[in-house]
């Protein structure tokens, strides 16, 4: 009877705080050893993430060797929510018609492009114009004022593959960001929770 009791009393507590509070009596069960092995995972978990990235970033040349697609500019040849893989080797020439990801003074977000123009000066530098496929205009307009190229050092990466709409769930963070937290939140109990089998 007590044993019966006692568990009416969890299921009680459980149904009157809901998930949250079951999960900080889960882990309030847990003795110190085991929560410790647990933080230490989720840390192993996202030095692991944070040595791949680097690893990339070395193996590209790009300092963001993967971006998503945030806008319908470049329709149809990526959409909204595609995830491109991109390099930057610098001795590798940009040429006109290639898909460039460049960084513009003022705006933080990264813009992907096609180079519609080459100008290249005495000196053997090279400067060049982008345009999205599906606008109007080049992106002059998108440029900081007066600048009316790009050149090398604006550029993050070029496009040299894609996944399909893989990169939607980061809109989706972007655009909402408590569900953003909400995932990391369930993410990190997930692994804090998860017991060896």
């Amino acid at each position: 009877r007590e044993g019966a009791a006692t568990s009416r009393r969890r299921r009680g507590a459980a149904l009157r705080g809901g998930p949250a509070m079951d999960l900080f009596g889960d882990l309030r069960r847990m003795n110190k050893r085991q929560l410790y092995y647990q933080v230490l995972n989720f840390a192993m978990i996202v030095s692991s993430a944070l040595m791949i990235w680097k690893g990339l970033i070395v193996i590209t040349g790009s300092e963001s060797p993967i971006v998503v697609v945030l806008s319908g500019s470049m329709e149809p040849a990526f959409h909204r929510g595609d995830l491109l893989f991109l390099t930057n080797f610098h001795d590798d020439p940009i040429r006109a018609g290639e898909i460039v990801v460049f960084k513009v003074e003022g705006r933080d977000i990264p813009i992907v492009h096609r180079v519609i123009k080459i100008h290249e000066k005495e000196n053997g530098n090279i400067k060049f114009l982008t345009k999205g496929d599906n606008n109007e205009v080049d992106d002059r307009g998108l440029y900081k004022e007066g600048q009316n190229w790009l050149e090398k050092k604006d550029v993050v990466g070029r496009a040299r593959g894609f996944l399909p709409y893989v990169g939607m769930v980061t809109i989706i963070m972007n655009d909402y960001p408590k569900f953003k937290y909400a995932l990391l939140a369930v993410m990190g109990a997930y692994v804090l929770l998860k017991r060896e089998s």
